[in-house]
């Protein structure tokens, strides 16, 4: 009696491209922002940041925002990768590692140096990001001002925000 060769799955087919006004929806399932938000501030034509969808055999498994940054300690210009989510399917079947291929080429094709991102100390992905060679910034803390501390402060600003503070 012959043993049946070993049962073989077909591996989904990764595709990464770019969003388009069509996919704020798409977007919205992975985030809080609305489809409004999202149409308004990336998928239109006065766009603050680029988004690239992830699809798994056609359907859609997750998403990157990003957008340029600069660092003037090195004089050059980078990538800040505010969001990469991956669905529970698409985790650990090489989609993140794709769509972080794809970020790299695209910063490289740009002349940027870098991507950065933040990342929560608890989140485990870190793993994934140390994988690629990613790591912490030491020394360096990430701050945030916002809601009313923000409103505050703005408070403190001339009425123009061109004009020279006078103390």
């Amino acid at each position: 009696m012959s043993t049946p060769p070993p049962e073989t799955h077909a591996l989904p087919r990764i595709q990464i491209r770019p969003a388009t006004p069509d996919d704020a929806d798409t977007i919205l399932g992975f985030v809080i922002a609305t489809a409004e938000d999202l149409r308004r501030d990336g998928l239109g034509a006065e766009a603050w940041f680029e988004a690239l969808i992830a699809e798994l055999d056609g359907k859609p498994a997750g998403y990157a925002l990003f957008y340029p940054s600069y660092t003037a300690w090195a004089g050059r210009p980078g990538m800040f990768l505010e969001d990469l989510f991956l669905s529970e399917a698409a985790r650990g079947m090489g989609v993140g590692r794709r769509m972080m291929a794809v970020l790299a080429g695209i910063a490289l094709a740009r002349g940027w140096t870098r991507i950065d991102l933040r990342v929560r100390t608890d989140n485990r992905a870190r793993a994934f990001y140390d994988g690629l060679g990613m790591g912490p910034l030491e020394g360096w803390l990430s701050y945030k001002l916002a809601g009313p501390s923000l409103v505050a402060l703005a408070g403190d600003a001339p009425a123009r925000a061109t004009e020279p503070i006078s103390l």
